[in-house]
């Protein structure tokens, strides 16, 4: 029993001697019961909603009002072209778009049946699931109001006044594959990428062999290039095969450029890759590399839209996946695969990539020059 006690103690006081371990491991839970209870929901409202109204009339803006009242729309933008509001949705602006028809008030006022039209965003099947649903029973719910109105004694079966027509764009059929694998696409890359740079510089060190590094000529901003360079041939590979995949067994659609997503992957690999570095820069050992590197991996698969939509997240949870790589990464997969989207359309994601690349970078270099000095 003596000697029990006393290898828990010489544990105890192991533990102590690492606390940044000791406070990861308090804080992975955290996260999760944070990020579970706070940040996924599957109800989804407040999606941002274009509008492309030519009737222009009371009725049409009584019609919107009972869309914003829902609280499932939110309209962020006014379209004065139907071509302006094909343009929101295909950028990711708009999840949805109502196009209402001149002709609105005069048939309402002759109780005849006015088509409205309602894009979605399809790309994001759990998302455009709840926008069809709740457009469908708004529509429904205002033909019965305005038929009881005009006419009391009619039946429920002849309200639709309201034709609401849904128009659902890049997986018009709801196949969860094609929502679910660029996703699974980016999460691997994340996984592999973060975690083998975060415990590059852990690794030399532990082994002896970084101080070898440093009395060589190289610069740190060009030891930290060279951490990187091998990796990046390394996510080409997992990328092609992700692709390959895709395409070959589970019918994956692409109907973007094969070239633009090689070439906005390559961002995202990189902004992986220097992400990873800041983590071994700050790690003492690799087990707290592989830790850190979990406490990243969690939010990019929660956070990022890959799941669950931003849209639904309180805001503070929103504006925090706003710094995680994953959430551009996947606007930019759907988009060239699902939506055929050109450069034109994700230039924001891809300067936002290239701002966190240049800002990571620039902070590994500086906190490993600390770290030898």
């Amino acid at each position: 029993m003596t000697r029990l006690l006393a290898m828990l103690y010489k544990e105890v006081l192991q533990m102590k001697r690492d606390p940044i371990t000791l406070i990861i491991m308090f804080m992975l839970p955290l996260v999760q019961l944070l990020l579970f209870g706070f940040a996924i929901h599957t109800d989804i409202k407040h999606q941002s909603t274009a509008v492309f109204d030519q009737s222009l009339t009371q009725e049409s803006r009584d019609l919107l009002a009972s869309f914003t009242n829902s609280e499932y729309f939110d309209i962020n933008y006014v379209a004065h072209t139907f071509q302006e509001a094909n343009t929101l949705v295909d950028g990711g602006r708009a999840k949805v778009a109502i196009i209402i028809p001149p002709d609105l008030a005069s048939n309402v006022k002759h109780g005849h049946s006015t088509p409205i039209q309602v894009i979605v965003d399809a790309s994001d099947s759990t998302s455009s699931s709840t926008a069809i649903s709740a457009a469908q029973a708004i529509g429904q719910l205002k033909s019965q109001e305005l038929m009881l109105k005009h006419n009391p004694r009619i039946t429920d079966t002849d309200l639709n006044l309201y034709d609401i027509r849904i128009r659902a764009w890049y997986n018009r059929d709801a196949v969860t594959v094609y929502y679910m694998l660029p996703g699974i696409m980016g999460i691997i890359l994340t996984m592999t990428m973060v975690m083998i740079t975060s415990m590059s510089i852990v690794r030399e060190r532990e082994r002896g062999t970084l101080e070898q590094l440093m009395v060589t000529p190289l610069k740190t901003w060009e030891l930290m290039v060279g951490k990187v360079i091998p990796y990046i041939f390394v996510g080409y590979v997992q990328t092609t095969v992700s692709i390959l995949v895709g395409i070959g067994i589970f019918a994956l659609p692409m109907r973007g450029s094969i070239f633009l997503l090689y070439g906005l992957t390559t961002l995202f690999i990189i902004a992986s890759l220097t992400l990873g570095l800041v983590i071994s820069t700050i790690s003492k050992t690799q087990m707290q590399a592989m830790q850190m590197s979990f406490l990243v991996f969690m939010p990019s698969v929660l956070l990022s839209g890959f799941i669950f939509p931003r849209e639904a997240m309180p805001a503070f949870f929103y504006y925090l996946s706003a710094l995680l790589p994953m959430t551009y990464y996947i606007d930019i997969l759907r988009g060239i695969i699902l939506k055929g989207n050109t450069l034109l359309i994700l230039y924001s994601q891809a300067a936002a990539l290239l701002i966190f690349i240049i800002i990571t970078f620039l902070i590994a270099v500086k906190k490993f020059t600390r770290m030898m000095n």
